[in-house]
């Protein structure tokens, strides 16, 4: 006879597109766990997902729901504007916390989140992962430790949108920089991948480039600065001794990839679109690795979430240290960009 799951009640802070696909469903889907309250930016669109959620209370702002003594955790699902203040609110509040992915605006503000989660070392604080790479992780992993690649001398990561340059578009959020702060394109969510693999970087050194520099504001109609790069390329030092150079890019026209390549030694690992293929020194070509049942990763966001809440289980992907390292490469290169000079990392 299974004992009943301790139950955990979820406030929502900002019904986003991946709230909406991913976080609301699977936390309905695990036994004990009940979504409580929602508030978006306007109470409008906050009703319209209570309704489609049939989520019984709708708050007027954050904090109000935050402050409110009906839920246990708070899933933030807003832009990265509010990543930060929302995260201390619900921490001081006793609150555990997911938060969605672009931790912050800045580095300040993940290492602010990240002391705030320490001296709550009784609640979860959790960031979204970058769900990239989490099929062949492991795996990776495993080979670099095995010796597969030798010694790695070079790491290429290219993300490009196929998409030719729109003018007349209107100002999207992850181009406003009030709203997204330092992220630029899938920097982060790449590097984050990265250090998985093989670590930090150690010093960047970084051009991007901005095609169209205003924008008409969706939310005004006027029109607005755009500061975020459009194209972007990074060369990188990691602390494993290999050379790095990432390329971001949304203005690639029939173009598109999302990929990364690590040289070593005495072998090549190749990935592209949830596959991963490899070749050896004395291997004519690449072939296909199949990855070990046991070693076949995927996404267990929310799962791991609640089970680090009941106590049953801990967080993996991803804590607040490891956002902090992401937040300080995505500063660090939009310092480069705006110094022209290589940027040293902590």
């Amino acid at each position: 006879m299974h004992e009943n799951p301790t139950p955990v009640r979820i406030g929502i802070v900002g019904a986003g597109t991946n709230t909406r696909q991913r976080h609301i469903p699977n936390l309905r889907a695990i036994d004990g766990v009940e979504m409580v309250s929602v508030v978006n930016r306007r109470r409008e669109s906050s009703e319209r997902a209570a309704r489609e959620f049939d989520i019984p209370t709708v708050y007027n702002s954050w904090r109000q729901l935050i402050d409110a003594p009906d839920t246990d955790a708070v899933v933030i699902g807003t832009w990265p504007y509010l990543h930060c203040r929302a995260t201390l609110a619900a921490l001081a509040a006793g609150k555990h916390v997911l938060c969605e992915a672009r931790m912050a605006m800045d580095a300040a503000e993940a290492r602010r989140m990240r002391e705030a989660a320490q001296q709550r070392p009784d609640l979860v604080a959790q960031l979204v992962p970058s769900p990239l790479t989490l099929p062949v992780d492991k795996t990776v992993k495993r080979l670099i430790a095995e010796g597969y690649l030798g010694s790695i001398l070079a790491v290429e990561v290219r993300a490009t949108d196929g998409r030719f340059l729109d003018a007349e578009a209107p100002l999207h959020w992850r181009q406003d920089f009030d709203l997204s702060g330092f992220n630029v394109l899938s920097l982060g969510i790449w590097y984050e991948a990265l250090v998985r693999w093989i670590g930090e970087a150690t010093s960047v050194t970084a051009r991007g480039k901005t095609y169209v520099t205003l924008r008409r504001d969706p939310q005004t109609g006027l029109p607005k600065a755009v500061r975020v790069p459009e194209h972007l390329v990074v060369l990188a030092d990691m602390a494993c001794g290999a050379q790095a150079t990432l390329v971001f890019s949304a203005v690639t026209g029939h173009v598109q990839a999302n990929e990364a390549t690590l040289y070593g030694s005495e072998g090549t690992l190749h990935f592209r679109d949830g596959a991963l293929a490899g070749a050896r020194r004395d291997e004519a070509g690449f072939s296909e690795i199949p990855i070990r049942p046991e070693e076949a990763g995927g996404w267990r966001v929310e799962e791991e979430f609640i089970a680090a809440i009941r106590g049953t289980g801990q967080v993996t992907h991803t804590t607040f240290e490891d956002g902090v390292k992401y937040m300080e490469f995505t500063e660090a290169v939009a310092r480069s960009m705006a110094e022209a000079r290589a940027i040293h990392l902590p």
